[in-house]
């Protein structure tokens, strides 16, 4: 009797299907949910047929192949990237020994090889049978998160729950992208909150996306739908290089570098206290008016974000008039310092707007430790060695100035508007402090004061002053903005950027 030979190739063909398909009941409830699969959302997001499969056979004893993690090699607009996905198919996408494993694997090869790493998150948590084992799972990835900080992208895709301690490898990472009605964060759930504190929460008014993206701070980007997510993950590839070793990548210019924006030449009200849209401003002076902005819902008095100019991608941080007259808070902060130190760590240069009237007054704020945040903004512009291009186009007073990116935390250049205010604070304030007594005993005090208003104001509420001492290298028509940043760029870009011999500097965490 002959035994029949199994042709070797048919077989790696069968388990690969098998292992690849798995529990069709379990992708139908993924897709009842309003959801794709693991494979389904990187196909989605990756080059046609780019993605390549890393262990897909892997799996814990009397497990499933793949362990309930997808991970592999892709092609992001051509450029490599390492990518890990959640199967929720799979014990509830729940991190085990070997699900640890895998992303370990992919962390590594990303950091070793310097390409970007996106981890497409929904899960269930650490897997309980498998007890310390997937907590040591955990901090093994939160551990590698950190090395890799700084050196190569690392994005984070919430598209499904991520809760418990999972949510700290997606807080280390550079940008986390969240859907609407898919995609929460928490570290304690609804449950244990309502039984500790006597709160009813739901699961998305405790850390839905909306949650993160406009009160926390956590997202950074906020999508509608999963296929509107990817598209914002690839118009971000267009800003970003594949390591801190590496530039950004670099556009054919589409755009005329000398192009002028005569509408930037009205935009500032006449009255000092009117807001206007500082995205207005930005949009007329970039490449096309294409600008990708970071965080657009949470401390929506600083707008920060990428675009390009003359085709080299650039960061922006600009204060927003239309948001608490575009003074600094807390949040507002943090948001710019992380922004700034992104765009450091990567070789992006900083292009700041300026109009500021201070920081945040009020208990809240000292209370909240505006001392400690402010000072990380400050600290950031400081520590960046890239580029830093900055424009005053109102005003900017007092330690405000200082910190949005001065000239004397060595901003390579500085321009300002003709409608530039650079003082210690503004007019009214300035005069209710010098001539106190003189008011108090005027026969007409009102009088008397807007008399005062408008000397101060014209004597010391312009860039002229600044000028004169080299605290702004020139004052410009506001028309003239682009070419005139352009042309800075292309030297500043140039710049030997050295590295401090410390083992790192102590942010005002």
């Amino acid at each position: 009797m002959t035994t029949r030979k199994v042709d070797p190739l048919n077989e790696l063909r069968q388990r690969k299907y098998e292992a690849g398909h798995g529990d069709a009941e379990a992708f139908n409830r993924q897709h009842a949910k309003g959801k794709l699969t693991a494979r389904e959302r990187i196909s989605r997001l990756v080059d046609r047929n780019s993605f390549e499969e890393i262990d897909l056979f892997a799996r814990h004893s009397g497990g499933v192949p793949g362990d309930g993690v997808v991970t592999g090699l892709a092609k992001i607009d051509g450029r490599d990237v390492m990518l890990f996905s959640h199967d929720a198919s799979v014990f509830g996408g729940s991190l085990g020994e070997v699900f640890a494993e895998k992303v370990i694997k992919v962390m590594d090869l990303a950091l070793t090889n310097r390409i970007p790493i996106i981890g497409i998150n929904d899960s269930g948590g650490a897997r309980i049978q498998e007890g310390v084992v997937s907590l040591a799972g955990y901090a093994e990835i939160f551990w590698r998160n950190v090395e890799a900080s700084g050196v190569i992208p690392q994005l984070s895709l919430i598209l499904g729950p991520c809760t418990g301690g999972a949510v700290y490898s997606p807080a280390i990472t550079d940008f986390t992208f969240m859907v609407h009605g898919v995609g929460y964060m928490f570290i304690t759930g609804p449950e244990v909150i309502r039984v500790t504190t006597g709160e009813n929460v739901t699961f998305d008014s405790l850390g839905g996306a909306e949650v993160h993206n406009v009160k926390s701070g956590v997202g950074s980007f906020l999508a509608e739908s999963e296929e509107e997510c990817f598209a914002q993950v690839r118009k971000l590839f267009k800003y970003i290089p594949q390591s801190c070793e590496d530039q950004p990548p670099a556009l054919a210019p589409s755009d005329d570098p000398d192009r002028a924006a005569p509408g930037l030449a009205t935009i500032i009200p006449d009255n000092p206290k009117e807001p206007y849209d500082i995205k207005d401003v930005i949009t007329m002076v970039v490449d096309r008016g294409d600008f990708l902005e970071v965080q657009p819902f949470y401390a929506m008095n600083i707008v920060v974000g990428f675009a390009h100019l003359d085709g080299k991608p650039v960061g922006v941080v600009a204060n927003q008039p239309k948001v608490m007259a575009g003074a600094l808070d807390i949040n507002a902060s943090d948001k710019g310092a992380r922004f700034v130190r992104f765009c450091d760590a990567f070789n992006i240069p900083l292009v700041t707007f300026v109009d500021v009237p201070g920081f945040l007054p009020g208990t809240s704020q000292e209370y909240g430790g505006i001392i400690r945040h402010g000072a990380k903004l400050l600290y950031a512009f400081s520590e960046a060695t890239v580029a830093k291009l900055t424009v005053i186009t109102r005003k900017a007073y007092g330690g405000a100035y200082c910190v949005m990116c001065s000239k004397h935390i060595r901003a390579d250049f500085n321009v300002a508007w003709p409608t530039a205010e650079i003082a210690v604070m503004g007019p009214e304030g300035a005069v209710n402090i010098l001539f106190r007594r003189e008011l108090t005993s005027d026969a007409d005090p009102a009088g008397r004061r807007r008399e005062l208003v408008s000397e101060y104001t014209e004597r010391f509420a312009n860039p002229y002053i600044a000028a004169e001492r080299g605290y702004i290298d020139d004052v410009i028509e506001p028309g003239r903005t682009r070419s005139e940043l352009i042309r800075a760029l292309r030297i500043a870009a140039r710049k030997d950027r050295k590295r401090s011999p410390r083992w790192h500097g102590n942010i005002p965490l």
